[in-house]
């Protein structure tokens, strides 16, 4: 409803099969998932030059535990207020937009 073009994926296997085939301007990913966790996903994005400067925005219910070594742009522990979830969406869209 706020305009945006949304791909879903079930798990990071996946979420990087489709990262393949378009690059978005922002990925938004749970911590855990089935097959491969949000940590290693956003290892594996940071890793590949093209995806690299991609952002992301981590929403879980169980969230990582900031340890200095941050692979990811924002983090929402769900449920995420709407309004600053979007705000956010859009900060990190425009990076990768403009």
């Amino acid at each position: 409803m706020e305009g945006y073009q949304v791909r879903c994926a079930n798990n990071g296997c996946e979420a990087l099969d489709l990262l393949k085939q378009e690059l978005p301007h922002l990925v938004v990913t749970d911590w855990m998932m089935p097959l491969m966790d949000g940590a290693e996903l956003c290892r594996r994005m940071k890793a590949q030059p093209g995806l690299a400067n991609v952002p992301i925005l981590v929403h879980s219910s169980a969230p990582p535990r900031p340890d200095g070594t941050e692979q990811w742009d924002a983090c929402f522990v769900k449920p995420a207020r709407i309004r600053l979830f979007l705000t956010t969406v859009k900060q990190l869209c425009s990076r990768t937009k403009g």
